[in-house]
């Protein structure tokens, strides 16, 4: 086979197709495994394709396998392809040496001795060859057999002195004799069988487990029970299997869960990705987070978390944004995720170091069987400056496992795991896994490098990191790993990406079907031209972070987690876009996959689907949107660059775009490279830094000194045998029981007394009727009073049993031991209590007009209001907030008793429409709140569909004893707060009775609009309109007033444009009177104000008729209104002299205005000064009256009566068209020679009695 004439040279790397399915295929994949090659196999049929001219054209004989290079040149026979692939691609496995290759060659074609086995033996057990006669004959099974015996004597004989065929290393005889064994090694001799051959074997099993025969081939099982033929049908053929089918995504989750099942563990389902009350983290980003509370002794003695001793799951986990965030690494390489799984295992002050090394170790080599010598461990190496020791006790448990050599110190960047800013740390082991094998890694352990890379981390938990910095010794020792999933399964099965595995691959061939782009093909920068595989990994990884967030309660939006939301969407949008050629709408229809995919372990995202595609789909709708306005704002930002005599676009100007336009800062260079300018980065970065510290801050609490009530504080009244609170009065309201203190806390520690020191105070009680801040409801506050001093309670925690009273003083002296009377402000849990109560029916009245869908994402309920945040992907109408008001007051109006009681968990679950938070843990037995049911009817029959019907949830909450309590409800307002997430907040009592007086009160002003007309009522309007958008008033009232408002608006519009066009035919009939006046007596310009209201378009008009007629014209109008006073000066070519802005200028500086324009002869201005009126047009009228004579004064009051019209007229004469009152106005008198003879101050009265007067 040649090249032929002027084609160009073969390049080993480029793809070739290979036909036929046959077992002497996998010797040709095996060899293109080893050299490099990519093979593709197009579709084939034994027996059809085979048979067909286009294949017969590739080989006259119509057999396979077939290669077919990118020239389409073809190759037959297995063992002329696979040294045609070994030879072109200079491959170790066939060596250029003439007698190498000589000695290689014979034992390939000695091989085909073994290929009569096929007709004689195996086919006909399998049913291959039927259709060409070949039938089972023990004749010829025996021969067969025969042949083997004699040919596996001769390679046992060859093989007990070599470890390989030809040489020290493995050949291409290697791997044909090896595939030529496959049929025989799997189906045709047992274990046993193979006994007089034990050097054969070991090379056989030495060939089948190279990871590169793995990668190629798959895995070689070994014969189990030899198949022999029957006469009943053909048996099934045993063929390798994948390490892909062998290790399936699903059994490496489902095998890991087991294994620590086994062990003691309890398997505990995935916490949300979204944390569920814990301000410290944007995202659940390690297994850990939901043992939280475990670590800080806070955990509820009555939860399910305190019965915990050995837990493990897989924890969905997303790190994009605060301290771990991988968003701009993901694509760029093979093993950068923003969503991930973490298979983990806890040990909650139960075992320690040994147990969990060895656990990890038995797991991995005798389960997963991973190869031992490919793993390496790290420990802590100390902290001088931290006064950390060495972790010495994990480093010789290890030695125990592996040699010095592989046993590695490392410090606090890499063995001294934190989970944030603050919160548990310590110490950790880390496991790591080298893909090559045979060679010593150490030097590339926590170097980055992919092929020897960390796959567990075991955290050894005995610190907590408090704000500050400082470490405390836990009270209990705990243990947290974290084996990554996807990781797990690249090395299983047998790739070098995780993104080749089968997490990621249905997602790939889903983009490629919906996005129509060539197919993945796995590379990396720069040979990855175009950044097409990247954009594939990123909108994987991306589809996957965004279904799971959405499912959990989050959203894309401007702030916090949903603002890294957003982004998250807006990257893979783009790379979908650009690099893939993606139309609009393709990302949400990958929603599908991951739901098919991880929907069997994670039911929540199939449960919320639907919403997430809708809430992906708008998202991405809106940034397809954004991204075209993205695009004019840096043509704009580069245009005022180049303006600015500079070729750098300003890093704040780069990040303006990243944030608010989704455009990363490499988009921004390229678009800037297109039109030759450049990216300030320097700039972008610290404006991102900023940014990042903005998201590390997000939801911190700030304020003055706090009191920690953690695991050290909880840890020290447990070992000083001070009792757990009793609040079971909390619940009995207007109780104030007398009660002992067991305990002070302050910043410093706990102390014996109060005296002299300074607050914060903290105080344990051993029973309260307080109740603690907890399930949306507030603290309650009070007094805690002894017989030398009380404490102002504001604040009031629980943790591990103790409730904690907390104020910023002690009046007097408190002692630990003194008797003390605990004091609620039940006048303000009195207001609470309804809110609370309310919320429960909201919840229900929610589900009903809006749908069962209808999630909780958050409550609050203070003695102001009541706050609750639900699923829904759009607005409420006025129409459905005001049918959910109308429910919930009628559940006020029927009086329902409220039951309360605490409840086996298992059995409370059972009760039919309970409704409880996603994300919360309750504790066992829970309590519940029903509204309406007794609950011993909801447990006697919980089954019954009745139930739906009414309010009932688990809840600690203290609440009404009867809805009519409530007194009234309103809702005040409802706003979305992120993508599919909206706010609704509501008021009952006095705060609802309130509401509704104002909204009574507002409604009647608008009302009397009706009695308004002109300025005073668009006045009215303007000041309502704030009065509406701040009023504390009822939403639905608030609906009815603006419907109300709009119609006056409307109403108050058609008026003012309907006196607007008076006004304007009313100024150009004055202005044309005017000027064919000035014209008539040889007059060149005159200065006029116009009537109130006329606005600048009709002094535009009016002032066009004089120009027609040659006359330059100063004309003036007010706008009560809105406080402005106008100018419009018009100057046409035929009068000269005449300075026109200069005319403008003196007009506009009374009115403190400024003036425009001066081209084709006219100019406007307005100013906010209206007092200054008068004065503006005494200055234009200077102007152009320079020439006055002497003048005579006089006091006038003018009156122009309504039904006449009249105008003083001169050279610089002021003219008077309006049909009003003027007092105070200087009037110019002129004699007929426009002589100015008089100034006339308004105190005496002139009649103008018509309009030659």
């Amino acid at each position: 086979v040649t090249s032929g004439t002027g084609r160009r040279p073969f390049q080993p790397t480029m793809a070739m197709k290979l036909y036929g399915p046959t077992g002497r295929s996998n010797r040709v994949k095996a060899v293109a495994g080893w050299t490099g090659v990519p093979l593709e196999q197009p579709p084939f049929t034994m027996g059809v394709t085979n048979r067909t001219p286009e294949f017969l054209a590739k080989n006259p004989f119509g057999k396979v396998p077939v290669l077919e290079t990118p020239d389409g040149e073809c190759i037959f026979e297995s063992n002329a392809i696979a040294r045609f692939l070994a030879s072109s691609a200079r491959s170790t496995l066939y060596p250029p040496a003439a007698v190498t290759r000589a000695r290689i060659d014979a034992w390939m074609d000695a091989f085909n001795t073994l290929d009569c086995i096929g007709p004689l033996w195996f086919y006909p057990i399998v049913g291959i060859g039927a259709d060409r006669g070949l039938t089972h004959d023990p004749a010829n099974v025996a021969k067969a057999q025969a042949t083997l015996r004699a040919f596996l004597a001769v390679l046992e004989a060859h093989l007990a002195g070599n470890t390989y065929l030809v040489g020290d290393a493995i050949t291409l005889a290697d791997v044909i004799g090896a595939n030529a064994l496959e049929v025989v090694y799997m189906s045709l001799m047992a274990p046993g069988d193979w006994a007089p051959y034990p050097a054969t074997h070991r090379w056989l099993t030495t060939v089948y487990a190279q990871p590169k025969y793995l990668d190629s081939v798959g895995v070689v099982p070994p014969c189990q029970s030899v198949i022999a033929y029957s006469p009943e049908g053909p048996q099934p053929m045993p063929r390798p299997q994948t390490l892909m089918e062998l290790w399936p995504a699903k059994r490496i989750r489902q095998t890991f869960l087991d294994y620590f099942e086994s062990k003691g563990h309890t398997v505990v389902p995935s916490s949300p990705v979204v944390p569920h009350d814990d301000p410290t983290l944007l995202f659940a980003n390690a297994g850990m987070n939901q043992f939280k509370a475990i670590f800080l002794g806070k955990a509820d003695p009555k939860g399910p978390l305190a019965k915990l001793t050995r837990a493990t799951d897989t924890q969905k986990c997303i790190r994009a944004g605060g301290k771990h965030n991988d968003l701009d690494d993901v694509g760029k390489d093979t093993y950068h995720h923003t969503f991930f799984e973490m298979l983990g295992n806890w040990s909650f002050g139960d075992f320690f170091k040994r147990e969990a090394i060895y656990f990890a170790w038995e797991l991995l080599t005798g389960v997963y069987n991973l190869p031992g010598e490919n793993l390496y461990a790290t420990y802590f190496g100390g902290d001088d400056a931290q006064g950390l020791p060495p972790d010495l006790e994990a480093r010789d448990i290890w030695l125990e496992l592996l040699p010095a050599s592989k046993v590695l110190p490392f410090g606090c960047a890499d063995n001294f795991w934190e989970m944030g800013d603050v919160g548990p740390c310590g110490p950790c082991t880390e496991i790591h896994y080298d893909r090559i094998g045979g060679r010593d890694a150490s030097h590339l352990v926590n170097m980055d490098d992919p092929m020897c890379l960390e796959i567990w981390n075991v955290v050894f938990i005995q610190f907590n990191r408090e704000e500050g910095g400082a470490l405390k010794t836990l009270p209990k020792q705990h243990v947290d790993t974290g084996l990554g999933f996807e990781r797990l399964a690249s090395i299983l099965q047998g790739k070098l990406s995780n993104y080749d595995t089968d997490i990621f691959l249905p997602i790939f061939a889903a983009i490629q079907k919906i996005t129509g782009a060539p197919p993945y093909t796995g590379k990396l920068a720069p040979e990855d031209v175009g950044e097409k595989d990247m954009a594939y990994r990123v909108v994987a990884d991306h589809i996957r972070t965004l279904t799971f967030a959405i499912s959990d309660g989050a959203a894309p939006g401007s702030d916090g987690r949903d603002y890294v939301l957003r982004r998250v969407l807006r990257r893979a949008v783009r790379f979908g876009r650009e690099k893939l050629g993606a139309k609009q709408g393709f990302f949400q229809k990958l929603v599908q996959t991951v739901v098919d995919l991880f929907g069997e372990v994670f039911p929540e995202i199939v449960k919320h689907q639907a919403r997430v595609t809708a809430i992906i789909a708008d998202e991405e709708e809106s940034f397809g949107r954004t991204l075209v306005k993205g695009i004019d704002q840096f043509k704009k930002l580069a245009a005022a660059a180049r303006a600015a005599g500079t070729d750098t676009v300003a890093g704040a100007d780069a990040f303006l775009l990243w944030e608010s336009f989704g455009f990363p800062v490499d988009l921004t260079e390229i678009m800037a490279e297109e039109i030759g300018m450049r990216v300030d980065s320097p700039g972008f970065e610290t404006a991102l830094k900023e940014a990042q510290e903005k998201s590390r801050a997000g939801g911190k609490k700030s304020g003055g000194v706090t009191l920690l009530f953690e695991a050290e504080a909880t840890a020290w009244l447990a070992r000083a045998d001070v009792p757990t609170t009793d609040d079971a009065p909390k619940y009995a309201d207007g109780t104030n029981p007398r009660a002992a203190v067991r305990a002070i806390l302050t910043s410093g520690g706990f102390v014996q007394s109060t005296e002299g020191v300074a607050g914060p105070f903290g105080m344990v009680l051993d029973r309260t009727s307080f109740y603690a801040e907890s399930g949306g409801q507030v603290c309650d506050t009070g007094v805690v009073k002894t017989g030398n001093g009380s404490l102002a309670v504001d604040e009031v925690k629980v943790a591990a049993g103790f409730v904690l009273h907390s104020g910023a003083r002690v009046e007097g002296v408190v002692r630990v031991g003194d008797e003390c009377d605990v004091l609620v402000d039940y006048e303000r849990r009195g207001k609470i209590a309804p809110n609370h109560t309310m919320t429960h029916v909201l919840n229900l009245a929610l589900r009903a007009v809006l749908g069962g869908e209808v999630d909780q994402k958050g409550s609050l309920n203070d003695d102001e209001k009541l706050r609750f945040d639900f699923s829904h992907n759009k607005a409420m109408t006025a129409d459905e907030i005001k049918r959910v008001e109308v429910m919930v007051r009628e559940q006020i109006g029927l009086k329902l008793a409220v039951d309360t009681r605490e409840v086996a968990l298992a059995e409370a679950k059972a009760i039919s429409g309970l409704r409880a938070v996603f994300g919360e843990v309750y504790p066992d037995p829970v309590r519940v709140v029903s509204v309406g049911p007794k609950i011993d009817d909801l447990l006697a029959t919980p089954g019954n569909p009745e139930w739906k019907n009414y309010s009932i949830e688990f809840c600690g909450g203290t609440h009404l004893a009867n809805t009519g309590d409530a007194g009234e409800f309103v809702l005040l307002s409802e706003e979305g707060t992120a993508k599919g997430i909206r706010r609704i907040t509501g008021a009952t009592k006095g705060a609802a009775a309130a509401a509704l007086i104002t909204a009574a009160e507002v409604a009647a002003r608008v009302k009397a609009c009706d009695s308004l007309s002109g300025a005073e009522l668009e006045k009215e309007m303007a000041t309502l309109k704030g009065v509406v958008d701040t009023a504390v008033m009822p939403a639905v009232q608030r609906a009815e007033v603006r419907d109300l408002m709009t119609a006056q608006i409307a109403k108050m519009s058609a008026a003012l444009k309907a006196a607007a066009a008076v006004a304007k035919a009313s100024a150009v009939k004055a202005v044309g009177e005017q000027a064919e006046a000035a014209k008539a007596a040889g007059a060149l310009y005159f200065v006029s104000r116009l009537g109130d209201g006329t606005d600048p378009a009709a002094l535009k008009d009016a002032a066009a008729v004089a120009f027609k007629q040659g006359v330059a014209c100063a004309l003036f109008a007010a706008d009560p209104v809105k406080g402005k006073a106008m100018c419009y000066v018009s100057v046409p070519p035929s009068v000269t002299g005449l300075d026109l802005k200069g005319w403008l200028d003196a007009a506009c500086a009374p009115i403190e205005g400024k003036g425009g324009g001066g081209k084709g002869g006219t100019a406007q201005g307005q100013g906010n000064k209206l007092e200054g009126l008068a004065a503006a047009i005494a200055a234009a009228d200077a102007i152009v009256g320079a020439e006055a004579a002497p003048e005579v004064k006089a006091s006038v009051r003018l009156l122009i009566p309504k039904s006449q019209t009249g105008c003083l007229i001169g050279k610089g004469g002021i003219i008077i068209n309006e049909m009003r009152e003027q007092t105070g106005a200087q009037i110019r008198v002129c004699n007929k020679d426009q002589i100015p003879v008089c100034a006339l101050q308004g105190d005496d009265m002139v009649q103008i009695t018509g309009e030659s007067s």
